[in-house]
């Protein structure tokens, strides 16, 4: 019919796009959702970690022009740690975990500082041994779900086990990690 104008149809991956109800705008760590907003630039007077531009960061070099503008203050990180709390909880469990302590100790070290490297909002709390002798594994606190899930994702690739993960509803991660060394094979008599 001449003079109807059609109506064009959307797609339903524009319709999706144009629904942002519920969604987070800030991504920041939950870490740093959580405290308060410090002034730009501001300096963590315990690790020296630097608030420039929204975001932490302990790659960047103190300068005297800085270090007379900047507000000192306790990072996130910090303030986590000295309070003993964490967004991830891992559990290390398995007959291989007590066989293998220090080096899992030593890969689990080697990504917190990886992480901490370029995010110092990333950082392991505590390390708690279970059980009496503590031959039953070991807790694992971090301030991150997200160094949380990478450790065990670590520890998994270098030894195998089995993993899982459970997000809570208040932002924390529980990350379980089984590893049992084989049972040696009972040998034939002749």
């Amino acid at each position: 019919m001449p003079g109807m104008i059609r109506e064009s149809k959307k797609s339903k991956g524009l319709i999706r796009a144009l629904n942002r109800a519920a969604v987070r705008d800030d991504k920041s760590p939950a870490v740093v959702r959580k405290a308060r907003v410090p002034k730009d630039p501001s300096i963590c007077e315990r690790c020296g970690a630097i608030y420039e531009r929204k975001t932490w960061r302990s790659d960047r070099k103190v300068t005297e022009q800085l270090a007379k503008a900047a507000d000192w203050t306790v990072c996130p990180a910090c303030e986590q740690v000295s309070r003993q709390e964490g967004q991830g909880r891992v559990i290390l469990l398995g007959s291989g975990v007590a066989a293998n302590r220090d080096l899992i100790r030593r890969r689990m070290d080697n990504v917190a500082k990886r992480a901490a490297a370029t995010q110092p909002e990333r950082r392991i709390t505590s390390v708690d041994e279970l059980g009496p002798t503590g031959e039953e594994g070991l807790e694992v606190l971090t301030t991150s779900q997200k160094l949380a899930h990478r450790i065990v994702h670590e520890l998994r690739k270098l030894f195998g086990g089995s993993a899982t993960y459970s997000w809570q509803d208040d932002g924390t991660l529980y990350a379980e990690w089984r590893y049992d060394l084989p049972k040696p094979k009972a040998k034939k008599r002749a």
